[in-house]
């Protein structure tokens, strides 16, 4: 990677920024050389997006503006010149990888982290023996999470009695979870990725208040919706693309899927059960 577009990765690193910040971010990096002399006007115009969201961009950063930003730039890096303009447009030093590489790559670093954490498996088979042991189960995944905990609700389902999707906010959602308590539910299961909605901490409060033990899927130990109360298990996110990646929050909800599944005696013959009458009714290609 070039040593100015690694300037500017490190200054976008451990900020939490917005799809359309994250379109900024990804247009200087591309036009590393040339973004300490951009003008906020310039820099709108090749992201394609409004010159106050530069701004706010900047701000973001921990910036009083852009200008402030531009001035860090230039003065991070005095042997710049006037940038890659003056070196006939082209940047002198080649990335190794470009920008999809990159996201891929930070990725797996995801996935080496989280294999790490489950060197000690205690925290996903305590939560795993807990899912398992609740007559009903509602799992809670709202907007960026709804995907997670539909997946998740999918495969359990095949092996537990009573599953129950929770993935549409509005005033019903404690309805639904006073439901899922009427009928047994002990544990809830939470999928909680960024951008948090206020929803979810409302129905996560709603939840403790009537006796439900929280399990959760979060990008991080320190995520808005965390409680000392909660049993949280940590999978990061991808930020390098303009929306987030969430592989490390998919693959532990499978791992949770598998400590579930030793929770429960009956798992191995409900997926027995399961084959046989797919078999029967051809659902699926040979």
């Amino acid at each position: 990677m070039s040593s100015a577009s690694a300037r500017l990765l490190k200054i976008f690193e451990g900020h939490r920024l917005t799809p359309t910040q994250r379109r900024i971010a990804h247009c200087m990096v591309r036009q590393a050389g040339d973004a300490p002399f951009l003008s906020s006007v310039e820099l709108a115009e090749l992201a394609g997006v409004s010159q106050p969201s530069v701004t706010r961009f900047a701000v973001a950063l921990g910036f009083d503006g852009y200008p402030a930003l531009r001035r860090h730039l230039r003065e991070s890096a005095p042997e710049a010149g006037t940038g890659t303009a003056a070196a006939g447009g082209q940047d002198t030093e080649p990335d190794l990888y470009n920008a999809y590489q990159q996201a891929v790559h930070a990725e797996i670093d995801n996935l080496r982290h989280l294999a790490a954490l489950l060197a000690d498996p205690a925290p996903v088979e305590r939560a795993g023996r807990l899912l398992a042991a609740s007559p009903t189960l509602p799992v809670l995944g709202l907007r960026a999470a709804s995907a997670q905990a539909r997946g998740f609700a999918y495969f359990a389902a095949k092996v537990h009695p009573d599953v129950r999707l929770l993935d549409e906010g509005g005033s019903m959602l404690t309805d639904r979870i006073d439901g899922c308590v009427r009928a047994g539910a002990e544990v809830l299961l939470c999928f909680a990725l960024p951008r948090h909605p206020k929803e979810v901490a409302a129905a996560l409060a709603h939840a403790r208040d009537a006796g439900l033990r929280i399990v959760t899927v979060a990008d991080s130990a320190f995520a808005p919706v965390a409680h000392p109360d909660d049993l949280l298990l940590p999978a990061a996110v991808g930020t390098g693309l303009v929306f987030d990646t969430a592989c490390a929050p998919m693959l532990l909800g499978r791992v949770l899927l598998e400590a579930m599944c030793d929770g429960l005696p009956e798992a191995q013959a409900r997926l027995e059960e399961f084959d046989t009458g797919a078999a029967e009714r051809g659902l699926f290609l040979e």
